[in-house]
């Protein structure tokens, strides 16, 4: 389980992204596309993609054929969100203003941990169409070799960069009990893909978690150059096993 201190209210590390949204948009993975083709089953689906980042599920679900919307915090990363086409409106979820705008689908692609949970299902529950959902989707990318064990010697020397427990990663249980004590019917639905990446690659994309951010600049560096060392040129064989969760309200059915 994450810490239990609430997420959002650490702006620090929510701010850090901003500072390498290329690098973010570039090396973050995508989610699997069957996980989007059940998103958007049809073209013209009018999806609110909140807490957008750089746009990468919002550029999947618009290639599926959606209507979306972008809702995304900082600057930087919606910059870059914008820069691909993709209509942004900027600010937090929990302040911005719908104007009487209503969707068949609300997404959190990794980032339901940045709002605060009673507000924004409280506001969600209004947002949706008849029959509409929310829909909370993670990439779970797991390395399987190198494995979580075998790095986990470099791990213990910058504790606040470990990565997550691979058995909960995103506190499963205590979210759904969240969403399901605000009214919202669950179904949970996993989507699993095997991955091979460059070290490269691979060192690129756990740079830009926010565990790895919060390090100073030069453990940062330190970090990733013993990463690299240890992983050598075989690259990462790699799991994802994404998770998403597919909450309707009783009234939608």
């Amino acid at each position: 389980m994450p810490d239990p201190t609430p997420v959002h209210t650490d702006r620090r590390r929510a701010q850090a992204f901003g500072a390498v949204a290329l690098d973010y948009d570039r090396y973050r993975p995508r989610y699997p596309q069957a996980l989007i083709t059940r998103i958007v089953p049809r073209p013209g689906v009018r999806v609110l993609d909140v807490g957008a980042g750089t746009g990468i599920s919002s550029m999947q679900l618009a290639g599926a054929g959606a209507r979306v919307l972008a809702i995304e915090p900082d600057d930087r990363m919606a910059d870059v969100c914008a820069a691909k086409g993709i209509t942004v409106e900027r600010g937090l979820f929990e302040e911005w203003d719908p104007a009487g705008r209503r969707y068949d689908t609300v997404v959190f692609g990794q980032s339901f941990h940045w709002v605060q949970p009673g507000p924004a299902l409280a506001k969600i529950a209004g947002l949706l169409t008849e029959g509409g959902s929310l829909v909370l989707m993670w990439n779970r990318v797991a390395p399987a070799t190198p494995s979580h064990a075998d790095l986990a010697a470099i791990y213990a020397d910058y504790p606040t960069a470990a990565p997550s427990s691979p058995n909960d990663p995103d506190g499963e249980a205590a979210v759904i009990g969240e969403i399901e004590s605000h009214g919202f019917r669950i179904e949970r639905a996993e989507f699993e893909e095997q991955l091979h990446y460059s070290t490269d690659d691979w060192v690129h994309m756990v740079s830009t978690n926010s565990n790895h951010l919060i390090l100073q600049t030069a453990q940062r560096t330190e970090l990733s150059e013993r990463l690299t060392a240890f992983i050598g040129p075989a690259g990462v064989s790699a799991h994802n096993r994404a998770l998403a969760l597919f909450c309707t309200t009783h009234q939608a059915g």
